[in-house]
């Protein structure tokens, strides 16, 4: 019997969080959800509503935790916006006021309750299942606003549908930040990612907002009476794209404990888990890059990464990350054969073609509304390219339309395209050949 190929498909929904009933669902115990409601209301009293909105947890399940706080007296009524207990203003007493400055002792977390670790490993489960295969629609579509060689395009679908690491090189200025960007886009879809995380009664905040794109509506209706659809201690957002160059250091592939607020903050690659990593400028970073290829290593290989404590337990993770080096150096400079194995995909990013060239041109062109004639371009190419021995870059147009630009704004024309002025921009663009010896800055 003939097997048929598997079929390629788009993202499906990512799987929605379910909404807990009970204590049990949430996966934690009384005395942290305690902890919680305590040191938040640390900070000023709060109804009942506020108090699990803050948390994120529907009030049934606040409710018999904070009627138990009131019975020990650490927390009392002052007062009632609206009926039933959710409406009741609450705020410390002095015993409630000193077991907050003591659970703030073992951390100082305040907000969403953190979601426990063993379902995080299981949500990226059932988040890999529903990622799909990429066709070539669909990945041109993630690089609309760009023009890429067919070439590229070729290589980067099957890298994409085996999500393995891929290694992007070749001169710069030819768009390996940006292809790394428009795989974001490529694979596209939302997924959910946890506030915070509960490792053996250990705070890791995940969900960063400069890092991830939130997809949250907020209601501002919300009540008793209208239950959220899912475990609002999850934030749905777009699949991460998570962009490093040489700041990159070892310490920010761990976790990053304050000692003061004695908490964690997740690691780069753990933020930017169901979608993209890409180290940007590799090899410039302020360590050897041996160093910081062995860190990649086994989560490379095993798709699984292991986290340290500050107490010196390790746990796993799951690393379901597309991961994507990007350089201008040559690629046998920085790693041997036994790591350059362990990325099977390697993508040059060539020169672009005169025609790739005059098709970007008109690309920064239109997005500045300004008139595109090839002419311009083929001016350039007989005054600068050829005469200088020029190679061709993917960000020149972009980088002499800009200029052009600059140059009426100063003048206070509206911008066009002509000899004159590109003559100014390649005149501050490239440098005199008597310096350059015939290359560019």
């Amino acid at each position: 019997m003939t097997q048929m190929p598997p079929k390629v498909d788009v993202p499906r929904a990512a799987p929605v969080p379910p909404v807990p009933v009970t204590l049990a669902d949430t996966g934690l115990t009384a005395d942290k959800v305690d902890a919680l409601i305590v040191k938040t209301l640390y900070g000023g009293e709060q109804s009942g509503l506020q108090l699990a909105e803050s948390l994120r947890l529907p009030y049934p399940i606040l409710e018999p935790i904070i009627e138990r706080a009131r019975a020990e007296r650490v927390i009392e009524v002052r007062g009632a916006i609206g009926t039933g207990t959710a409406g009741y203003k609450y705020s410390l007493t002095d015993l409630g006021r000193d077991r907050a400055r003591e659970y703030s002792e073992v951390n100082q977390y305040t907000g969403p309750a953190p979601v426990p670790l063993e379902a995080y490993i299981e949500a990226m489960k059932g988040l890999s299942s529903v990622r799909g295969f990429i066709d070539r629609p669909r990945l041109h579509d993630g690089f609309a606003q760009l023009v890429i060689s067919e070439h590229i395009f070729e290589q980067l679908g099957p890298a994409v549908n085996a999500n393995k690491a891929i290694f992007l090189y070749g001169s710069p200025g030819n768009g390996k930040t940006v292809i790394g960007e428009g795989l974001g886009k490529a694979i596209g879809g939302d997924m959910y990612m946890p506030y915070a995380l509960d490792v053996d009664g250990y705070i890791v905040t995940m969900y960063d907002p400069i890092t991830h794109q939130s997809l949250e509506t907020e209601n501002a209706n919300s009540s008793i009476i209208a239950e959220a659809q899912r475990d609002r201690r999850w934030v749905r957002i777009r699949r991460p794209v998570v962009i490093v160059g040489g700041e990159l250091t070892l310490a920010m592939l761990d976790l990053t404990f304050n000692k003061v607020s004695k908490f964690y903050e997740a690691p780069l690659q753990l933020k930017a888990n169901g979608g993209v990593f890409l180290v940007d400028d590799f090899g410039r970073q302020r360590m050897r890059p041996e160093d910081l290829l062995n860190r990649w290593i086994v989560p490379l290989e095993s798709r699984v990464d292991y986290l340290t404590l500050h107490t010196g337990k390790k746990f796993q993770i799951p690393f379901d990350v597309l991961t994507v080096f990007a350089t201008n150096l040559d690629p046998l400079s920085l790693a041997d054969e036994a790591f350059l194995r362990r990325i099977p995909y390697k993508i040059l990013a060539k020169n672009p073609t005169m025609d790739e060239y005059c098709r970007i041109f008109e690309m920064n062109c239109r997005k500045r509304q300004i008139a595109f004639d090839p002419v311009m371009v083929e001016y350039l190419n007989r005054k600068y390219y050829q005469p200088r021995k020029l190679q061709m870059r993917a960000c020149h147009p972009r980088d002499l339309v800009e200029q052009v630009v600059n140059i009426c704004r100063y003048h206070g024309r509206d911008p066009a395209i002509t000899r004159e002025l590109l003559d100014q921009a390649c005149g501050s663009y490239f440098l005199e050949e008597s310096s350059s010896q015939g290359n560019e800055s």
